[in-house]
């Protein structure tokens, strides 16, 4: 079986570092889905925008070994205790597919690539090749009394960020304006860190809309120390 990508994704995130961990997690991040030449036509998305939400399917490109063990360790679960591989949403998995339901903004029908889409709460790094698209309906894919295994024994605790004037500032000059500033600290609030890494000296990096942001994480808050 051979795909081959019929778009790509754009976000703030030139790394897997910061992603979010699951799509819908963090609301306000934007992101844009750009076709290929051969699907940069209006007819192929005559009807999507009566729709609120799109499933995405994606491939995992940046992950650079391949996965061969059965069982995984899922961040919910601290990065220290095992479940199957097919009991998870692992990106390590037989065929490096991903799974993403996103808010559809807006369609931008008329750009220089062509008609875009515009998104929100995309859990996909910058550059990832889109495999298909198709739209959520409520009837067949909202299950609001399903059980999430062990998601619901594991409630996920936001943190507190502390963004200092001073680097607020650094980060306006930097172009990053009050929605993108938004995004950030939605971002930072869902804990970037590997689940298994608790020192509260060590100071994490994670590239933003091409901004170096530095941070540090004592208990529950994130202090943002420098910016560049």
């Amino acid at each position: 079986m051979m795909l081959e990508p019929i778009a790509y994704f754009h976000s703030p995130f030139a790394t897997k570092f910061g992603v979010p961990k699951q799509s819908g997690i963090v609301e306000a991040l934007r992101g844009t889905i750009v076709f290929v030449p051969a699907y940069r036509n209006a007819d192929a998305l005559r009807g999507i925008d009566a729709f609120d939400f799109l499933w995405l399917i994606w491939a995992f490109h940046a992950n650079k070994h391949a996965a061969h063990s059965p069982m995984v360790r899922p961040p919910r679960l601290g990065g220290n205790q095992r479940v199957g591989v097919f009991a998870s949403r692992s990106p390590f998995r037989p065929n490096p597919l991903g799974l993403s339901s996103v808010q559809l903004e807006r369609v931008e029908w008329e750009s220089p690539q062509g008609p875009m889409l515009h998104v929100r709460g995309a859990d996909l790094m910058d550059g990832t090749p889109i495999l298909d698209i198709k739209p959520y309906v409520t009837y067949a894919d909202a299950h609001p009394r399903a059980r999430s295994g062990f998601v619901d024994d594991h409630a996920w605790q936001r943190l507190t960020v502390v963004l200092p004037d001073v680097l607020r500032r650094q980060l306006q000059a930097r172009g990053l304006d009050a929605q993108r500033l938004d995004e950030l600290v939605a971002v930072l609030a869902e804990d970037p860190r590997p689940p298994y890494q608790h020192d509260a000296q060590k100071v994490y990096g994670m590239l933003f809309y091409g901004v170096d942001v530095r941070f540090s994480v004592n208990e529950q808050v994130l202090t943002v120390v420098s910016c560049s």
